[in-house]
């Protein structure tokens, strides 16, 4: 095993190294990957940040390891490239490292690209990667495809054919069909309406990014978001040609999906962004909202006015004085007292990704009678990462445990997230220890408070 303190040595004529160089995509990226690597100048301030190296102690499993793998590489010195295919995707992403960097890294966007390029390289591979790479091009960003296989699922659970295939799965395949959460009715599923005028004085006008898991899994959450904004004073339009960010895709090294789903998006909404139609794009996933605002990273600068548009509606809620006063505006909303202890977990792509930390706990201490309950280090990952607790069970499933301890310590009757994926990830940890603790998006319990209000009466 190659270590971080020695000169890596040449590789053998004949390496997976080779295969890397010949791909005119791996060689284009392997570039842009060094210049980027640069940066690192191994200092060790994001060690104890990473996850993957909290678990395991390795220094190749931790971002300034990757680093140097990745820098190896690309000057054709690393002797083992398949460490690197490894440790690549054994990262989480969660992007904590950033967030510790003084040099300011951008680790995300390079683990990435080196995702895509060892992808390339390697294109066939195992039957999990083929089934994961069909499920990522051709149901997740497919709206009728997901409806349909989302539909067959909630089938199953009411006739009980999950839990059965939780008692007689092998171990591994039961975990992971414990994190599939409970599949909303198909009242739930339906698309929201197309335009949502403003309650009471009018602000503006903002659009909702649907996404694609979370109108079939969350499709309360966004909903919420559609009522809130609306009782906020803003009308509200949800474009109906908009799909999938590409986060998913870009995650699993597939730049190349991940780039046309995002020049799909840049044609539904430039136009309104340059008509003055809207005055913002709001979106309730953190992980779509990181993606989206970095969109000139995977397609340049035709992703730079979409990228610019887009906010997470938690902050961009708090920046417009929904609960508080700004600028000498009263607050947008009336809120009802929630008395409910509620912990408060940073997604990595909220905070670590975009800096968003206050916006989401000024919300909810907004709220009368909510006991806005600290825990341990509540940035630190859930273990989630995209579909990592898939592919990765037993690392997501270390990752989780002691925010789980944490948890079960605050003793809260919810934990608010604003990410699908944490959400899942939580949500199901917490049943697997007995925990009676609810998960829920900030948003809903914002909704839940302004249902009463004089400004949100009749909807």
């Amino acid at each position: 095993m190659t270590r971080i303190d020695d000169p890596i040595p040449a590789p053998p004529a004949t390496t997976a190294s080779d295969a890397l160089a010949c791909s005119p995509l791996a060689g284009r990226l392997f570039g842009e990957i060094h210049a980027a690597t640069l940066d690192c100048v191994h200092c060790g301030l994001c060690l104890q940040s990473c996850p993957t190296y909290r678990a395991t102690g390795r220094e190749t499993s931790s971002p300034r390891g990757r680093i140097y793998l990745m820098r190896g590489h690309a000057e054709g010195r690393l002797d083992d490239p398949a460490l690197l295919a490894e440790e690549a995707f054994l990262c989480l992403g969660c992007r904590a490292c950033e967030t510790a960097c003084p040099s300011g890294v951008r680790y995300g966007e390079i683990l990435e690209k080196t995702r895509a390029a060892v992808r390339e390289a390697q294109p066939g591979g195992p039957l999990v990667r083929a089934i994961e790479r069909f499920m990522l091009r051709e149901v997740v960003p497919r709206r009728g495809r997901l409806g349909l296989l989302v539909g067959l699922l909630a089938l199953a659970q009411r006739l009980g054919l999950m839990a059965l295939a939780q008692r007689i799965l092998p171990a591994p395949l039961a975990e992971r069909a414990r994190l599939l959460p409970r599949i909303p009715a198909a009242a739930e599923r339906r698309r929201m309406p197309a335009f949502t005028p403003a309650i009471g004085p009018r602000r503006g006008r903002v659009a909702l990014f649907e996404g694609c898991v979370m109108p079939e899994f969350f499709g309360r959450v966004n909903e919420a978001a559609r009522l809130v904004l609306a009782r906020a004073g803003w009308d509200v339009v949800v474009p109906e040609r908009q799909g999938c960010c590409g986060a998913l895709h870009a995650h699993a090294g597939d730049l190349e999906r991940a780039s046309e789903l995002a020049r799909h998006n840049v044609t539904v909404f430039d136009p309104m962004l340059a008509e003055g139609g809207i005055d913002a794009i709001l979106v309730t996933s953190a992980g779509c909202s990181a993606a989206l605002r970095e969109l000139e990273h995977w397609i340049g600068s035709d992703g730079r006015a979409l990228a610019g548009g887009v906010r997470d509606v938690l902050d961009f809620l708090a920046e417009v004085g929904a609960v508080d006063s700004v600028s000498g505006r009263a607050p947008a909303l009336a809120l009802a007292p929630i008395p409910r202890r509620v912990c408060y977990d940073d997604p990595c792509h909220l905070i670590h990704a975009q800096g968003i930390a206050a916006a989401p706990r000024r919300l909810l201490t907004a709220i009368p009678q909510l006991e806005l309950v600290a825990h341990r280090n509540p940035e630190a990952c859930c273990g989630a990462a995209g579909i990592y607790n898939l592919t990765h069970p037993e690392m997501a499933a270390r990752v989780l445990a002691p925010k789980l301890d944490a948890l079960e310590e605050a003793t809260p009757e919810i934990v608010a997230t604003a990410n699908p994926g944490c959400a899942m990830q939580i949500a199901a940890g917490l049943a697997g220890r007995g925990s009676a603790a609810r998960v829920a998006h900030p948003i809903e319990l914002l909704e839940e408070a302004s249902r009463g209000s004089t400004n949100g009466s009749g909807r």
